[in-house]
């Protein structure tokens, strides 16, 4: 649920560690059902360190809905289930677990587009949670699509495609997404397109 990396890493005050975040959600293949609404059911994230040039951790925290439900549609694009969901965490417990075990509150994190940033804004404000991250967020997307002369922003896969890169595992699953995205941060590093965070 909560694989821990090394102890080096967890807690660790590295200037050139980042937490790069990926969330999957319920979700329907139309509308949601009635007073249902969208929830975060898995949080992927992988920590990168932009010195070594590596992914050094990564993690999986399932997440427990409380206001909906897995449907056979996310299931299908997801690969995840109501049992398994259910055998997850609270959303403030994961919000807790980010900040305490993952350095969310101090370490710069990034995601592929802003979807993830805006889903943790409005879920921690519809159930009065303490926001887990700083306000050092990159839009990893946006980068890319800058550093690769692009017009419209792509979708993670293409971009992996664009950058000839693999992608490892299975395609919306956060944790999977999460490495992969990390893939195409540390390409941009290469590139010496990642931009530093404010302050460093």
């Amino acid at each position: 649920m909560g694989d821990r990396g090394p102890p080096a890493i967890i807690g660790a005050v590295n200037p050139n560690l980042l937490n790069v975040i990926d969330v999957e959600a319920t979700c329907w293949e139309g509308q949601e059902p009635p007073g249902a609404v969208s929830e975060i059911i898995e949080i992927g994230l992988t920590v990168v360190d932009l010195g070594r040039r590596e992914r050094v951790a990564r993690h999986r925290i399932l997440v427990r809905p409380a206001r909906s439900s897995v449907s056979a549609f996310c299931t299908q694009l997801t690969g995840l289930t109501q049992e398994e969901v259910d055998t997850g965490v609270g959303f403030a417990e994961a919000c807790r677990m980010l900040a305490a075990e993952h350095g969310a509150g101090v370490r710069p994190w990034a995601s592929w587009g802003d979807y993830d940033r805006l889903q943790f804004t409005r879920q921690c404000r519809a159930t009065d949670t303490a926001y887990p991250f700083g306000q050092h967020h990159t839009n990893a997307k946006a980068v890319f699509a800058e550093a690769h002369g692009l017009r419209k922003r792509p979708g993670m896969a293409r971009a992996l495609t664009v950058a000839g890169l693999p992608l490892e595992g299975r395609h919306h699953r956060g944790e999977d997404d999460a490495w992969n995205i990390a893939a195409l941060v540390l390409d941009l590093a290469g590139r010496d397109a990642w931009p530093a965070p404010a302050g460093v």
